[in-house]
């Protein structure tokens, strides 16, 4: 598997996004997660991967994490996928927020809208699809066993969680998506996050299951 991180300016001072690039070697075909913004170095990597795009990913619908994914569809094609859940917020601004991160509006439709339990592939890649509400309705992450990886969105960063003060988010919801869902994933799991540096799932364990702060 080749995987490449683009940090992207998405709207927001002093807040890029990870954009995930994942491909099958063999077969080139590519996912894009997240295509936050600055599309011309989402497709300048796509072409130097000779990537043949078979999905658009969108771990959620915030404007900070959608900003470039109009402009990537019409260039590139790929299927758009989100979870059915916070499928509305690309096309409602009040969800997706993208008036308060200073973007344009989206309005796109999902060209699938996918589930808790589904499977996707790119070539011989398998990913599932976990439900992970909280920062938002529809949140979600995908996981790959064959690599040991997790693309978790905004749930769960390095140290810390995603916000919950925003319209569908609930505290609730996301701490029980990360306890219940996430880490009882393998502890060697890496952990790719919407935002900041990756981690991994042994070392987010104490912070939910013992009450310590992650001091690194």
């Amino acid at each position: 598997m080749i995987l490449k991180v683009l940090k992207l300016n998405n709207g927001m001072i002093n807040d890029k996004t990870n954009c995930y690039i994942v491909q099958d070697e063999n077969t080139k075909e590519t996912m894009v997660i997240d295509p936050a913004g600055e599309v011309e170095k989402i497709i300048e990597m796509l072409n130097i991967l000779q990537a043949k795009l078979k999905y658009i990913y969108i771990t959620h619908c915030h404007g900070d994490h959608i900003g470039a994914l109009k402009d990537l569809k019409e260039q590139k094609g790929g299927k758009i996928l989100i979870h059915r859940f916070d499928a509305e917020g690309l096309y409602n601004n009040e969800i997706s927020l993208t008036d308060y991160i200073g973007i344009e509006e989206i309005h796109l439709e999902a060209d699938s809208r996918v589930d808790d339990g589904d499977i996707i592939h790119i070539g011989n890649i398998e990913f599932k699809i976990i439900h992970t509400p909280g920062h938002t309705a529809g949140g979600s992450c995908l996981y790959c066993s064959q690599e040991n990886l997790l693309f978790s969105g905004d749930t769960l960063f390095h140290g810390a969680w995603g916000r919950t003060d925003l319209p569908t988010s609930n505290f609730t919801d996301i701490i029980d998506s990360i306890t219940n869902k996430l880490l009882v994933l393998p502890e060697n799991t890496i952990v790719y996050p919407g935002h900041g540096k990756s981690t991994m799932i042994k070392e987010e364990i104490p912070i939910y299951y013992e009450l310590k702060p992650r001091l690194d």
